[in-house]
């Protein structure tokens, strides 16, 4: 189901989308619903990129492990290479005074 909106366009905005969508043989209107579909998906991302870091820095906070950087990048880069790669294990707390 569709609804209707309006949207008042500022002319040279106009003038910038018209030829965008004809080089991609599209309408002006299809243009604009892909490039807002596009928006509302980076949005989302962006909101669920968040909660995950803040979900981590209170698992961070309550205790939960931590890892040496280096470890980290060492594994991803083997894993990438297609190598086989030990898990990193967690660092030791410094204790807090």
């Amino acid at each position: 189901m569709t609804t209707t909106t309006t949207l008042k366009l500022p002319a040279p905005l106009k003038a910038r989308i018209a030829p965008l969508a004809e080089a991609v043989g599209k309408t002006a209107h299809a243009w604009m619903i892909n490039a807002l579909e596009a928006q509302a998906a980076l949005a989302e991302m962006r909101e669920r990129f968040i909660a995950e870091a803040e979900a981590s820095a209170a698992e961070i906070d309550a205790g939960g492990p931590l890892y040496a950087a280096e470890d980290v990048h060492a594994y991803i880069l083997a894993r990438a290479a297609g190598k086989k790669a030990p898990k990193p294990q967690p660092v030791r707390r410094a204790r807090r005074r």
